[in-house]
């Protein structure tokens, strides 16, 4: 049987009373209704659905990586963020990294591994907003990883992609000691691979030892990861690849509840996770973009303003995002609407904007984002990942857990807001979405995909606001991607640079584009991955129908009851 990833097929709405979740694998989806059922809430639903992803997405998202959430509090009629990503070790240091003879932050050696938040972060979402506990939460994921499942056919693509980097046969010329030690991560490797090679499309696979961790945390919570004997062969295995962390640096690791941002638009209100998340960008595009009638514009005239918001938020965002205990956002001053016109005004109707130039991590992020309505209307967008790929591609020996290469998003410049420090957390790409109007749950939503995730956001809701579409029309539209270029830490976006435009744009509205100064290149097949991967859930507060999206470009789908 053959496989391909051009979309060709009709995608209805899915729509419920009692519950959705809509996630990027149908296993997952229905990890999470099966708690709903049974009479979870939207909080655990999200969890039970995260650990799910973490079997049947291994590539994506899981144990060693971090996660974030919005969360709608019915009652309270209130946004919750939560921030669950992980500092770099305390010992941590651009200076040593240079003694070393690194240029750039390595990828693939434990210095990229950062705390793991995730299971920190499903920890406080239960506590906060759930009513059951880990065993029953878990079990569906635990099910999944000892009876086994069919590959699905974009994490089978993605998985073959990771198959050097799991055996350590990838060699980054970045890395002036890069080290292939035999013993601990071969082994381990074998818990991911069959007879050294990825899964195939609908072969079966089990990862036993993933079941066993989570079995772990389902018998003793979040300690299980950061206290005791995987703590130690965590650490232990990171150090032998040259990194840092210690069990000190995991010890005591909290998720923390942080205040979120907003921006108004066109009568909607976009809600992100703060920094260290790079939320920023899409909250200063949209607040730009909020000056515009873009539900009058033609495709041409609004993809264009579109563009030239985003561009102007990566700028702001791209400084600013790091970690906020230790550097001060100028939030009053970036949000004020004197500022935001003045960034408005630089957008002209019928020309690219000159040039806008600033610093850079890197990009390439591979997440698993999903989203959870239940019967009372609490929401959950949740979203998590292990960075590029299986992040570093190191396996803690005999867990079936692979470890982030968050760390690698931080700036080698000291000077840098986002530079590289002891104990700070790295600007992360991941961030879930939720949108409120008239003090009620309008959609909860997201998209995955590194830098297009802001990007995404914005256009999504561009589609469900400006053009009145329903969820699955506003997944299913095409999107611009700005291809931001990475080399020496320093990229332009301007009309020099690449705009990606997905299959479905006319060649009229791509030769306008052109002629406004915006350098597009048209993109289809497989490679429409770039532009992520989404789901949408809707809530009709009048009537409490919920109407969800699964993006046509990955595996999952919508499921309610």
């Amino acid at each position: 049987m053959e496989f391909d990833y051009e979309f060709r097929s009709r995608r209805s709405n899915v729509m419920s009373t009692r519950g959705m979740v809509a996630s990027s694998h149908p296993q997952a989806s229905l990890a999470g209704l099966d708690i709903l059922r049974a009479g979870g809430t939207a909080a655990d639903a999200a969890v039970a659905a995260a650990a799910a992803l973490n079997v049947v997405e291994p590539i994506a998202t899981g144990v060693g990586g971090d996660c974030f959430a919005l969360y709608w509090d019915s009652d309270l009629k209130k946004v919750f963020a939560l921030n669950a990503s992980g500092p770099a070790a305390a010992s941590a240091s651009i200076e040593e990294l240079r003694k070393s003879g690194y240029k750039e932050y390595p990828l693939y050696t434990g210095h990229a591994v950062s705390v793991p938040g995730a299971v920190a972060g499903w920890s406080a979402l239960i506590e906060k907003f759930g009513r059951m506990t880990f065993p029953d939460i878990l079990a569906p994921a635990i099910r999944l990883a000892e009876s086994g499942y069919p590959v699905s056919e974009w994490i089978a693509s993605g998985w073959k992609l990771m198959v050097n980097r799991i055996l350590r046969n990838e060699v980054d010329l970045t890395l002036p000691k890069y080290k292939q030690p035999n013993g601990p991560q071969q082994k381990s490797a074998k818990e991911f691979l069959i007879d050294g090679r990825a899964p195939y499309v609908g072969e079966q696979i089990k990862i036993p030892t993933l079941g066993e961790t989570l079995r772990g945390i389902a018998a003793q919570g979040k300690s299980y990861v950061y206290e005791g004997q995987f703590a130690e062969n965590l650490c232990e295995h990171v150090q032998l690849y040259e990194g840092w962390l210690t069990v000190e640096d995991l010890k005591g690791f909290k998720a923390e509840w942080v205040e979120p941002i907003h921006a108004d638009f066109h009568g909607v209100r976009l809600y992100e996770c703060p920094p260290n998340g790079q939320g920023l960008a899409a909250i200063i595009a949209a607040k730009i973009a909020d000056g515009f009638d873009l539900a009058c514009m033609n495709v041409v005239e609004r993809t264009h303003i579109l563009i030239e918001s985003m561009r102007i938020g990566f700028t702001e965002a791209l400084q600013w995002v790091a970690d906020p205990k230790l550097v001060a956002i100028p939030y009053r001053e970036l949000f004020s609407e004197s500022y935001i016109q003045s960034r408005r005004e630089i957008i002209k109707t019928d020309q690219a904007i000159n040039h806008l130039q600033f610093c850079i991590p890197r990009n390439g992020d591979n997440t698993a984002y999903l989203s959870v309505v239940d019967g009372k209307g609490n929401a959950c967008s949740f979203i998590s990942s292990l960075y590029t790929g299986v992040g570093t591609g190191l396996i803690v020996p005999g867990t079936g857990v692979f470890l982030q290469n968050r760390a690698s998003a931080f700036n080698l410049d000291p000077d840098h807001p986002n530079a590289l420090k002891g104990g700070k957390r790295p600007y992360h790409t991941i961030i879930p979405a939720m949108l409120t109007k008239d003090h009620e749950l309008f959609a909860s939503f997201g998209i995955m995909g590194g830098f297009m995730q802001p990007q995404a956001h914005l256009q999504v809701m561009s589609n469900l606001v400006d053009q009145n579409n329903n969820p699955q029309q506003a997944l299913d539209m095409p999107r611009f991607s700005l291809n931001v270029r990475v080399g020496d830490g320093v990229g332009a976006v301007d009309p020099g640079g690449e705009v990606l435009m997905e299959s479905g744009y006319s060649f009229e509205e791509l030769a306008s584009l052109r002629r406004k100064g915006h350098r597009v290149s048209p993109v289809s097949g497989w490679q429409r991955i770039i532009f992520g991967g989404g789901q949408i859930i809707q809530r009709d507060s009048k009537t409490g129908v919920l109407i969800a999206g699964s993006d046509p470009r990955k595996d999952g789908c919508a499921i309610g009851w």
